[in-house]
């Protein structure tokens, strides 16, 4: 039978079929689009929302360490410590609740974002 969501289905093929390079493209724009979500939630009040995204940035966040090449030096080393600053600003933002901490936070996580991209560009000669 046809019980499944095909929107469901489609996203799942998406991830399974996609590169490292996708998949990390896919993390950060994620780390974005959940963070604006979760700002607007704190601004609505819906509390259950706005942690359920911030848990989502920072679940991002710790697979984006995880898969930090380590023995590459001072640029891993430097990743490591604004990735883990950007999910200790986020656990602070959840617990307050404190949209000034997601304002102070997201341009960063854009900046990350756009830097992977641009990275990814280069990379295919474009």
């Amino acid at each position: 039978m046809y019980t499944t969501n095909p929107y469901n289905a489609y996203k799942q093929n998406t991830v399974k079929m996609a590169s490292k390079e996708q998949l990390l493209l896919m993390l950060v724009d994620g780390a974005v689009k959940y963070t604006k979500i979760a700002k607007l939630a704190i601004e609505q009040k819906d509390i259950a929302k706005a942690h359920k995204e911030l848990t989502r940035v920072q679940d991002i966040f710790t697979e984006l360490m995880s898969t930090l090449d380590r023995n590459a030096g001072e640029t891993a080393e430097n990743l490591l410590n604004l990735y883990e600053f950007i999910k200790t600003q986020l656990a602070q933002a959840n617990i307050k609740k404190d949209v000034k901490i997601i304002d102070e936070t997201l341009p960063i996580i854009e900046e990350i974002r756009d830097m992977w991209h641009e990275v990814n560009k280069k990379a295919k000669g474009l």
